[in-house]
């Protein structure tokens, strides 16, 4: 097997994190752009296998200040309307909920959710989690459906954790692409953020991966084959 796959990244901090990874180890070829600092978006006609959206600290809504972001929510648009194989992870997934005109909020308590946290799969979307599962989360806001799109996945902190435009673009607020090394570097480069509401102890959550990052990754590694043949739903 082999392509390319155009990666969007949102941070200038390359990691070793499990879609690269899983992408690598099938023979594809890897285009990472990081528009933020002016790598140029392609055509949406370009011939990608794939496209995945990464996370990043940036907020969906700021598309005044951050012009780059509405270019990637026009990409993301041109690109999953055309049905191909779309991957948005956490902000990732709040793009593509804007560029259908789903609205992206803050939780109305104020509640951050970092750390595992247990989601559950609603009927459309128990082909793709078969059973409820803890994932690992690090995010402030969230998406609503668009009307465009089927809610594969529930939570009980913020209720929508995934979704589907068509059969192939998938937005999953949470982060199963990102591995214990990962979320270390994140609690030492944003530890205050550790201190939010609903946000989960250091220790806790080291505790919870002995758990759940096994199963996790296991999951993604069957996602990413589904999305990669067509037939992740």
């Amino acid at each position: 097997m082999s392509g390319k796959v155009l990666q969007i990244i949102q941070m200038d901090s390359a990691r070793d994190d499990r879609v690269s990874r899983w992408l690598t180890r099938h023979g594809y070829e890897l285009d990472r752009r990081l528009v933020a600092k002016g790598d140029p978006l392609p055509s949406a006609r370009s011939d990608y296998d794939a496209v995945v959206v990464y996370g990043g600290p940036q907020s969906a809504n700021e598309v005044e200040e951050k012009p780059y972001l509405q270019d990637e929510i026009d990409f993301i648009r041109d690109w999953t309307a055309q049905d191909r194989p779309f991957l948005g992870l956490c902000l990732g997934a709040q793009l593509l909920a804007r560029a259908y005109d789903g609205k992206v909020e803050r939780h109305p308590e104020g509640l951050h959710e970092i750390g595992y946290v247990q989601v559950t799969p609603t009927p459309a979307g128990r082909d793709l989690f078969p059973a409820p599962m803890h994932v690992y989360h690090w995010h402030t806001e969230g998406f609503e459906v668009p009307d465009e799109g089927e809610l594969l996945a529930e939570g009980p902190v913020y209720p929508n954790q995934a979704f589907r435009i068509g059969d192939n673009a998938y937005g999953l607020q949470f982060h199963p692409e990102t591995t214990v090394p990962i979320f270390t570097s994140w609690m030492a480069e944003a530890g205050h953020m550790l201190e939010a509401p609903g946000a989960q102890p250091r220790e806790e959550q080291f505790r919870l991966a002995t758990q759940h990052d096994a199963p996790l990754a296991e999951w993604l590694d069957g996602f990413m084959s589904r999305l990669l043949n067509g037939r992740a739903g």
